[in-house]
């Protein structure tokens, strides 16, 4: 940054350029073009006699001259004053890089200028055949600043082979350089029929003012097929990411994309119906009309070739903030105000924490953004953010996935300021940095049901299969997840060999009173036939399990299973509860006699921090849920950058299942093909908003494991030495680890999501292992080798090779017990004692069995009525 800025608040966002560029451009095109309208026009009236016809184009030739010497000239130089003050240096790399051009261009004026004059002062004076050759020069003249400027202008937007050896001609001869000129050397043709409209509306006599007006039209309709190949030529030799930017991937693009295709046909008919005899008054109105039609059209154009630059103002070569490309490696390394010559402030702390905030939001956006201004307004597209946080992650994101906006240029305290910045002075939030505040649960007591100890006869153990599931209380709008939680149980038979009972019995479950109306608490009913295809009875879950029930016999696992129980975190009596209990009962089938009894809980939770990016804060209690507001926003968003029309089909009452376009092993949706799985898609998005976090800080921003939240779900004691990353990597190693497998898959889209990450915890891309959802995780044994204690606690990029191997579907070495069965839940294994609602609530069996909050076998006398002498269920099992 060599320059300072101009700042301007409302009117900056490039609007006073834009809105003395698009006008002079306008006048300055027909400046081109009015001179062969002026001299054919002349020559007409020579050939005819027609002294009427020969004194419209002597008042037509002062109209152009006072619209395109004077006007034009004035605008001419606000645009050069414009630039120069709002974009120094690209205004100052143009003249130095085409220092020979901009002179050539000067001399044309000088003689455009010239001869204009001489051609309207000696207008009657001098010899005709003289007088129209100097009509003539002028025309030459100024089609060659034409000429000239066009490949200046060109060159912003495609530099080609420029970039690579700044040849003066190559930059000059730019790969849009001839469409660009038959484009804009018709469009200049169109405009004098545009413009003769106006002095031919002021005709008081009817013959030649109905004459001119079919005259002028001709001039307006037969150039359109030079403008119209001209444009379709333009646009053919565009490289293919700035055609992508035109069509897809500006947001407002597709607004002046439409203007433009909507008006090209209505100048055409505009122009026509000039020919119909109209009344005069009707004439004078309907001239300015096609001229608003024209700048509006015109206006149109210029911003697509603005917009299809970004985020460069010389593409590849210079940023829209007057950044250098080869100034980043020193940005990155110093920081960004360190390198900035006009800055009052070189280093974030504390104290100036939102002055450097200022600076760098107008050092860096303040070239595209307006404040509460006509054009690319900021406050609209911030609104949404209610801490640092979420703005933080969107400036993070800047540039990566959507390439019209550049990358955020700066350190990380850099970002940290201009997002509190935003956050608190444009978007008017008091504490921006405040975030998520703490959440303190009640405790919940509980009670432990009996055990008779050495007396009893059966054990019944029982456990969730995952240690939490996370669902989607947003159904009207998506869903990514339904309620259902899966549960298993095992009934032990005690002895001197315990067996496993299978079959003769029935293990029902049912849950506090406060949870048997799920259906009462959430619209999931409602939706379930548009999200998953199924018409289901409410209460009724999508295995066909309500909350309370008996459990099916699962020989694979020898287990009893009751599979997707749609129970949710909120109780009848309002509140969140993201750890609801189930009574666990086994029954003889023959007697109906209760041979053991015990409980569990069944982890259940809402607690999806989508808010922290989409705005529209919690739905229950400002600690749990996903509103309306967040989930129209995250449809939006999807709708923007994918190009779907998901808002509509949600408000027309059609949400939409993530997993039923992106496949997902856990729900069993194949998917569209083509599209990355649901996993791989969503970390890998979000990955690139939030690189370079501490710790499991990008993990809670999104799933209910925060430290200080309602839910907390890693309860584990492991929650006391380790977080997310030590199992499932950093949000950047782990979205490449599920990004590799989908690129290895020929998903093409995963090339995108990868270009951008850098691995925190490994060597390279190449040293993270692929993996696939649900089926390669890390594993227990990666830190506890041959179930030992006191291993590392670095379980990532050890994949288990199949879903078999998974920690939750393995059994013991004699293929027995489930490990789940006596060392519970992930995230949740005992000792399970940081459960939010209390230290005892996850530890309820082996509390119930043991009396202490130990792995189930921690006394080996709960299932063997004598004292095993050898470690049946795994190595190391004896261990006390």
């Amino acid at each position: 940054m060599n320059y300072p800025v101009w700042e301007l608040t409302t009117f900056g966002g490039g609007f006073l350029i834009a809105l003395m560029a698009i006008v002079h451009v306008l006048v300055s095109h027909f400046a081109v073009g009015g001179g062969a309208f002026l001299v054919l026009l002349e020559g007409k009236a020579y050939r005819r006699g027609d002294t009427d016809l020969l004194g419209y184009v002597k008042k037509h030739s002062k109209f152009f001259m006072l619209l395109t010497m004077v006007f034009g000239g004035i605008t001419g130089v606000g645009i050069w004053w414009t630039i120069a003050l709002l974009n120094p240096a690209a205004t100052s790399a143009l003249i130095h890089i085409f220092v020979f051009g901009w002179a050539a261009e000067w001399v044309f004026f000088v003689v455009e200028i010239v001869s204009l004059f001489i051609y309207f002062y000696t207008f009657d004076k001098m010899e005709r055949k003289s007088h129209m050759l100097v009509g003539w020069i002028y025309f030459i003249s100024a089609w060659m600043s034409l000429f000239l400027i066009n490949g200046i202008i060109d060159f912003m937007l495609t530099p080609g082979a420029w970039l690579d050896n700044h040849s003066f001609w190559s930059g000059f001869f730019n790969p849009t350089f001839w469409p660009a000129l038959v484009f804009r050397t018709g469009i200049s043709l169109v405009l004098c029929g545009v413009f003769g409209f106006v002095t031919a509306a002021f005709l008081n006599k009817p013959r030649l003012r109905q004459e001119l007006m079919r005259t002028c039209a001709t001039w307006v309709t037969a150039p359109f097929v030079l403008m119209l190949a001209g444009g379709w030529w333009y646009f053919q030799v565009l490289p293919e990411p700035i055609q992508a930017m035109i069509l897809t991937k500006s947001p407002e693009m597709g607004a002046y994309l439409q203007t433009l295709l909507w008006f090209v046909p209505l100048l055409f008919i505009a122009a026509l119906f000039m020919t119909l005899r109209l009344p005069q008054a009707v004439q004078k109105g309907c001239c300015f009309l096609i001229i608003a039609i024209a700048l509006i059209y015109f206006g149109a154009f210029e911003f697509i070739r603005e917009g299809a630059r970004r985020p460069f103002i010389i593409h590849d070569h210079m940023y829209s903030n007057q950044v250098y490309l080869t100034d980043l490696p020193q940005i990155e390394k110093a920081g960004f105000l360190a390198t900035a010559r006009w800055t009052s402030q070189k280093k974030v702390d504390p104290a100036n924490l939102l002055a450097s905030g200022h600076e760098l939001f107008k050092l860096q956006c303040s070239a595209c953004h307006s404040i509460g201004g006509p054009l690319n307004n900021i406050k609209p597209l911030v609104k949404k953010y209610t801490d640092a946080f979420g703005m933080d992650a969107m400036l993070n994101g800047l540039g990566k996935l959507n390439n019209y906006m550049p990358h955020f240029l700066g350190n990380r305290q850099e970002r940290w300021a201009l997002a509190n910045y935003i956050v608190k002075e444009i978007n008017g939030v008091d504490d921006p940095a405040a975030g998520q505040p703490a959440v303190e649960m009640e405790e919940q007591s509980i009670t432990i049901p009996k055990f008779a100890g050495a007396a009893a006869e059966y054990v019944l153990l029982a456990w969730n299969n995952t240690g939490m599931h996370s669902f989607s209380d947003s159904s009207p709008y998506w869903s990514l997840m339904p309620p259902g939680n899966t549960i298993y149980a095992q009934l032990v038979k005690r002895g001197d060999s315990p067996e496993i009972v299978t079959a003769g019995v029935d293990i029902s479950y049912a849950p506090e009173p406060d949870f048997e109306h799920p259906e009462q608490q959430i619209q999931f009913w409602d939706f379930a036939p548009q999200l998953l295809g199924l018409d289901l009875i409410p209460g009724i879950g999508t295995a066909g399990k309500r909350v309370s029930g008996t459990m099916s016999f699962d020989q694979d696992r020898r287990a009893f299973l009751a599979r997707d129980i749609p129970l949710v975190p909120y109780p009848a009596e309002n509140g969140y509860n993201p750890y609801p209990l189930l009574t666990i009962t086994a029954r003889d089938q023959a007697s109906g006699q209760i041979l053991a009894t015990t409980r569990m809980v069944a982890p259940t939770a809402t607690e999806m921090g989508c808010n922290n990016c989409h705005g529209g804060g919690w739905k229950v209690n400002g600690i749990a849920g996903i509103t309306a507001t967040t989930s129209l926003d995250i449809l939006a968003t999807h709708d923007k950058n994918s190009g779907t029309d998901l808002v509509r089909r949600a408000k027309n009452g059609e949400p939409m299942l993530c997993q039923s376009c992106h496949a997902d092993l856990l729900l069993g949706t194949k998917g569209k093909p083509g599209l990355l799985n649901f996993s791989a898609a969503i970390h890998g998005w979000h990955a690139n908003f939030l690189t370079d976090r501490e710790g499991a800080t990008a993990c809670s921003s999104c799933h209910p494991s925060r430290a200080d939240g309602p839910t907390r779900f890693f309860r584990s004691h492991h929650s006391q030495f380790m977080d997310c990353t030590n199992c499932h990597g950093t949000m950047e190693d782990h979205a490449i680890s599920l990004l590799k497998q989908e690129q290895a898959a020929g998903k093409t889209s995963a090339n995108r999501l990868l270009a951008n990450l850098q691995p925190r915890n490994a060597a390279s891309v190449a040293a993270i292992k692929p993996r696939t959802p649900w089926v390669n995780l890390p594993d227990c044994l990666n830190c506890h080798e041959d179930f030992q204690m006191g291993m590392s606690v670095d379980a990532f990029n050890t994949w288990t090779a199949a879903s078999t191997d998974l920690y939750r579907n393995r059994r013991d070495q004699m293929d027995a017990m489930m490990c789940e069965a006596c060392h519970s839940s992930p995230h949740a294994v005992y000792p399970a004692t940081f459960n939010v609602l209390g230290s005892s609530r996850d530890s309820i069996q082996p509390l119930q069995y043991q009396g202490n909050d130990r792995p189930i076998g921690n006394d080996c006398t709960v299932c063997h009525t004598v004292q095993p002498e050898f470690e049946g269920h795994h190595p190391n099992s004896l261990r006390q």
